[in-house]
């Protein structure tokens, strides 16, 4: 049995795509509350700052040691004279702040300081330095050593990064002291570049990792034309192959949703396996599929058809 956790992703209390009201917002994270969901991330990208208020009013009425937040810093929201709207970032909400990169140690202090205010909290669990692809040099020179100090501040309690990439999130777990890293994406059915170089490194390192992006954008949710694939409309080939893993699943008696979600969970550096939802019907699913097991038929006839390669762990196993 893994023991990596099933933890919320908030984007979607954001109006990631599409408006939620408050009260379908509440009730996702009181859905994946009874669930026993107790890990929750968010960002202030997410919805220019809505999900972490809504996140932050949602879990009020728990007390504070029972659950965990995870919050993100390197985007700075500055404000704006408010017209228009936030959806070229995919957001439906209004353009009140624009985004500002930002990974100095001024930046992540100022950064943090809002996140804490809009979450309603004096600390977050975990504060990762939130997609540093272009900003490497900064990351690793200003914004990184500025965690270290938050957390020995005890502002926060553990540190790290959160990318759509391994190679970066790599460098980090070996250059750095980071206590944990998110990588979303690139740990999947679809996609398992994380094996070779971040997943070891973790290892080696004792760094917790969390994979998020578990369904890439929702096709392994429901493989189907038009279905997005990394945050765009999935190329033919790829869908091509998510239909095929969808097959394999229901020879086999199991979900596609299971399926997904087993895999991230199986490998040993693996702590938590992060899902987005819009809905308390949408959380429910996603605990319900968590707690499903995939008949190990399945996944011998993924590495059969070359569906999935050798050295990927899957349950009940673990790598050389």
């Amino acid at each position: 049995m893994s023991r990596a956790r099933l933890a919320l992703g908030a984007a979607g209390l954001g109006n990631l795509y599409a408006e939620l009201t408050d009260e379908q917002a509440y009730d996702t994270v009181a859905a994946a509350w009874r669930q026993g969901v107790r890990a929750f991330d968010t960002a202030p990208h997410y919805g220019l700052g809505l999900s972490e208020r809504r996140l932050g009013a949602a879990l009020r009425a728990h007390p504070r040691p029972a659950y965990t937040v995870s919050t993100k810093v390197g985007r700075r929201l500055a404000p704006t004279d408010g017209t228009g709207d936030d959806l070229a970032h995919g957001f439906a909400v209004p353009a009140t702040h624009r985004r500002v990169w930002d990974f100095t140690a001024d930046g992540i202090r100022r950064a943090l300081e809002a996140s804490l205010a809009r979450l309603g909290l004096d600390r977050v669990d975990t504060v990762y330095l939130h997609d540093p692809d272009d900003h490497a040099e900064q990351a690793f020179r200003e914004g990184y050593p500025a965690l270290e100090e938050l957390r020995a501040q005890g502002v926060v309690g553990a540190i790290g990064a959160g990318m759509n990439q391994s190679a970066m999130l790599t460098r980090f777990v070996r250059d750095t002291d980071v206590d944990v890293v998110l990588c979303a994406g690139r740990y999947t059915l679809l996609d398992q570049s994380a094996l070779t170089d971040l997943l070891p490194a973790a290892r080696e390192r004792g760094t917790a990792v969390v994979i998020g992006g578990v369904f890439n954008s929702g096709l392994l949710a429901d493989p189907r034309p038009g279905a997005r694939y990394d945050y765009a409309e999935a190329p033919r080939e790829v869908l091509a192959r998510a239909l095929r893993l969808k097959a394999v699943a229901e020879r086999h008696g199991t979900a596609l949703r299971a399926a997904a979600l087993a895999f991230c969970a199986a490998h040993p550096a693996v702590t938590h396996v992060l899902v987005g939802a819009r809905s308390a019907a949408e959380a429910d699913d996603c605990a319900e599929q968590f707690r499903s097991p995939v008949p190990a038929a399945f996944w011998q006839e993924l590495r059969a058809t070359g569906l999935l390669p050798a050295a990927a762990p899957v349950p009940g196993e673990e790598p050389e």
